[in-house]
């Protein structure tokens, strides 16, 4: 059984949870940071002394593995379960999904944040319009250019779905659910054809489908 620590509302712990959705894993998952709390218990920092989320337990015995961050647990559950499918065997095409993950992570997730927790968490009479604003020209022109990358592609790594879709899925996800009454987003018609269809794969569902709350 695969364990998963983590609140749904986490950008992080919605990654890890499709990508256990799309392999067809038995798993638990326990409600934890944010209103959960746990996170600071003793056994929880036992875990993942960052007292973040997620972090996964599985296994047992000498085969048991403990991990935190999310996009290396998208890696290790497509390499335990789906190798060469999810997780490409191929160098190049494992190399360029590596790449898109550590670019979601890096690059459009720093970006796109406060827009988010401005936006979404916090109250109206606090929020910083500056913060907004920077992270709105920050983070268009990303959209932009993963828009040029769909072009001529049908998911991030080329024609089939790979472990790159994963958290770039669940940035997108989130960026499209930013209320329009705030925010009217440009034409991405790429990404857009993209995210419809990570919309409709069944193991989005519970994932992609919830609101940012």
């Amino acid at each position: 059984m695969l364990n998963i620590w983590g609140r749904m509302s986490s950008i992080n712990v919605r990654k890890v949870v499709w990508c256990a959705q799309e392999l067809g894993l038995d798993f638990q998952r326990t409600e934890a940071g944010g209103k959960f709390g746990v996170v600071q218990t003793p056994e929880y920092l036992a875990l993942n002394p960052n007292a973040v989320v997620p972090t996964i337990d599985d296994g047992e015995g000498a085969e048991r593995v403990t991990l935190w961050e999310s996009n290396v647990i998208v890696r290790y559950l497509c390499a335990r379960h789906s190798l060469g499918d999810l997780y490409p065997s191929e160098l190049p095409a494992r190399f360029d999904a590596e790449r898109w993950m550590d670019w979601q992570q890096t690059t459009l997730n720093r970006a796109s944040r406060d827009a988010f927790i401005q936006w979404v968490r916090t109250p109206p009479a606090q929020r910083q319009p500056a913060l907004i604003q920077a992270s709105v020209c920050a983070t268009e022109p990303l959209f932009a250019l993963l828009d040029a990358h769909l072009a001529t592609r049908a998911h991030v790594g080329g024609e089939r779905f790979t472990m790159a879709d994963i958290p770039l899925g669940c940035e997108a996800h989130r960026w499209f659910g930013l209320p329009a009454s705030e925010y009217q987003r440009p034409a991405w018609p790429h990404l857009e054809r993209w995210y419809a269809a990570l919309l409709a794969r069944p193991a989005a569902r519970g994932v992609l489908d919830l609101s940012l709350e």
